[in-house]
């Protein structure tokens, strides 16, 4: 049962999101995309390289990321340059490319752990038949942007979704494109989920003439 703010008991209560950062999680900048990649080769950690290129291209959720199983990457003994999966939240497929960094760190990993196309291309340290928890993705998450020098209160899982969107947007003004490769079943949630303001809007028409 929760307590009523209007409770006595609630006046010295901590807020569960005290000194927390809950808002919308910064996309990463091409420059950091490149410093997080610098870390994760010096460190020689071939399968974090493999999860954190997928995770750009892919922008999926870090539920449907972690649940991926190796016969949706590869075809034969290839990696596959586009691939389907259907979401958990909204029991839609979506399409995502799988750019030439992200095949070649991807096949890197898969030669070194093996496995039939069954089983989950990110295991479980703890069971490998299960695959890597949402939890420890997200931690891995904090370790990439802390090492770089980025606060990790700032950044997480989504922020690796939204980052090849974000890129693609500023690019193009394409909305729709973006809801597409999101997955969203409505434009409004892409617009939120960008922070597309008003700002976005004038910048993208005084780039026009007509």
């Amino acid at each position: 049962m929760g307590i009523s703010e209007f409770d006595p008991g609630a006046l010295n209560r901590r807020p569960w999101n005290a000194g927390k950062n809950v808002g919308v999680k910064r996309p990463l900048t091409q420059k950091q995309i490149w410093a997080i990649r610098f870390f994760l080769d010096r460190e020689r950690r071939i399968r974090d390289r493999a999860i954190f290129d997928l995770a750009i291209d892919s922008k999926l959720r870090g539920c449907d990321l972690v649940e991926l199983k190796i016969g949706d990457l590869v075809a034969g003994a290839e990696v596959r340059s586009r691939a389907t999966v259907v979401q958990r939240k909204t029991g839609r497929p979506v399409q995502f490319e799988i750019a030439t960094d992200a095949r070649a760190s991807l096949l890197a990993w898969l030669e070194r752990r093996g496995g039939i196309n069954d089983d989950y291309a990110f295991p479980s340290r703890i069971d490998h038949s299960k695959h890597l928890s949402t939890r420890q993705y997200g931690r891995l998450v904090d370790e990439w942007v802390t090492a770089i020098g980025l606060q990790r209160q700032q950044y997480g899982t989504h922020s690796l979704r939204r980052t090849k969107a974000s890129i693609i947007y500023k690019a193009t003004g394409n909305l729709r494109a973006i809801q597409i490769l999101l997955g969203h079943s409505k434009i409004e949630n892409t617009v939120r989920y960008l922070g597309v303001d008003i700002e976005d809007a004038l910048t993208l028409a005084e780039k026009t003439e007509i």
